[in-house]
């Protein structure tokens, strides 16, 4: 039947450039649906993920309704769904890029079996990574668990040139029903939240493509060392992008070759950026307990705070812990969605060292708070931190947030921009701060700033002491 249609379930991949499962599904012949599906998986998301995800969706459905499709929205257990529009639509065939978490490839396996017991062609497709991990081995045949050596393995294999956007697609003779993409949600929980984050996005994929652009044409040159000063706009942003598949990390990897061979020092840096989140995927499909317990299991028996509850806790979600280079991070993600890198290092250290904290309440955390979160990248992050994860910082070593600080933010730009208390004129973004946050936490400008709750002295001091005490 080659004019049957062929369903493109759309997930983490909304873009129609470099989309290999497009390509295919136009390669077949006949219409292609666009369909996305809010099941278990995006339900579970996060408060910002889920609005971030909420806004990709629509711009998206935008993006193909000028190509002259459109995105068919409908809500359930993901097989079902697809089986229900293959009996609507007449479709003989399903593609979708694939994703690698262990719950979506549980999910996808389910739903691959239903298909092709129904007799219908299912395909996935590889793009949200520039190499599939069960491609990249050691000579033993293993899998990578230092990233030096997996870096050394991959930085010269080819990657395929990306794949152009159709200039139209196919439509169908009729559309099957669409929910409405208002009446799922996905923003409701940001409340207020919201409207202060918003422009702070960056979206869709010719967003991402402006980034990538102006990113390679004035910034990449000094990425390697512009990257770790959080008052600059060193970095490129983009994670966002990346994390939805508004853009492709070949898209990224490519530009970041023409910009090496240009001469611009920063842009191997840059590509070996791009490699550590392949080596988040690598490690997260090869011991998916990255995800959720220690990746060395030796440290399940570490005597970690595991109460979020606690007022220590409590302060560090707040921005209150009296400790500046922390709270300004823990403040740019509240009003951004995003977080700069050094600052992520810094929070994630503090909290699992100098308050003796679970990585994982932490990783929970810029779960339900970052725009750009990535399964792989957050949780590989703070187990790098914490010292319990696969190519970590040695445990013993704790970040000093004030010497950090004297490092990499001098002048305290980075601190002004983000903590009101004490300034008598604070700039706009440390106002916005308590127009983001629940109006429950009871906080001003107003407020005297907090002494730190944990001290960076008594902090390691205390730190040290768990580790001595611990057979590792």
């Amino acid at each position: 039947m080659p004019d049957a249609p062929t369903l493109l379930w759309m997930r983490r991949d909304l873009r129609l450039s470099d989309h290999p499962a497009l390509a295919a599904a136009l390669d077949r012949g006949g219409p292609v649906i666009p369909v996305f599906i809010r099941d278990g998986l995006v339900d579970a998301l996060g408060t910002a993920p889920a609005w971030r995800l909420g806004l990709g969706i629509g711009h998206l459905d935008g993006a193909l309704r000028d190509k002259g499709s459109r995105l068919t929205l409908r809500s359930g257990n993901a097989a079902e769904v697809l089986l229900e529009l293959v009996e609507e639509t007449g479709a003989r065939a399903v593609h979708w890029m694939r994703a690698y978490d262990p719950d979506s490839v549980d999910r996808d396996t389910r739903v691959k079996e239903a298909l092709k017991a129904r007799g219908i062609a299912a395909e996935s497709f590889a793009g949200h990574l520039m190499f599939e991990p069960w491609t990249v081995e050691t000579g033993q045949g293993g899998y990578y668990k230092v990233y030096t050596p997996f870096w050394r393995a991959v930085k010269e294999r080819d990657v395929a040139a990306p794949l152009a956007a159709p200039s139209d697609l196919a439509a169908p003779d009729s559309w099957p029903g669409s929910e409405t993409l208002g009446d799922w949600g996905l923003g409701r929980f940001m409340d207020r939240g919201a409207e202060v984050v918003r422009p702070y996005v960056r979206l869709g994929e010719d967003a991402a493509q402006g980034r990538l652009g102006a990113f390679m044409a004035s910034k990449v040159a000094a990425y390697d060392t512009a990257r770790d000063i959080p008052s600059e706009d060193g970095t490129s942003g983009l994670s966002e992008n990346l994390s939805l598949g508004e853009i492709t990390p070949r898209q990224c990897w490519h530009a970041g070759l023409r910009a090496r061979e240009e001469g611009k020092t920063g842009a191997e840096t840059f590509l070996q950026e791009l490699v550590w989140r392949e080596f988040a995927y690598h490690l997260m499909w090869h011991t998916p307990r990255l995800l959720t317990g220690n990746w060395r299991e030796e440290w399940d028996g570490f005597p970690w705070n595991e109460d979020r509850r606690r007022a220590e806790v409590r302060a560090w979600e707040r921005g209150r812990t009296g400790v500046a280079f922390v709270d300004a991070a823990m403040r740019e993600m509240y009003v951004t969605g995003r977080m700069h890198n050094r600052g992520r290092m810094i929070v994630a250290s503090y909290l699992t060292k100098h308050l003796m904290t679970h990585w994982r309440i932490g990783c929970d955390w810029f779960e339900d708070c970052l725009i750009d979160w990535d399964p792989a990248s957050n949780a590989l992050g703070w187990q790098w931190s914490a010292g319990s994860g696969p190519d970590a910082t040695p445990y013993f070593r704790v970040f000093n947030p004030e010497t950090q600080l004297d490092r990499f933010d001098k002048g305290r730009t980075y601190v002004r921009r983000w903590i009101a208390e004490g300034q008598k004129s604070p700039p706009k973004e440390a106002l916005s701060y308590f127009d983001a946050i629940p109006r429950s936490w009871k906080m001003s400008a107003q407020d005297d700033y907090p002494a730190p709750v944990v001290g960076p002295k008594e902090g390691r001091k205390r730190a040290l002491e768990a580790y001595e005490n611990r057979d590792f």
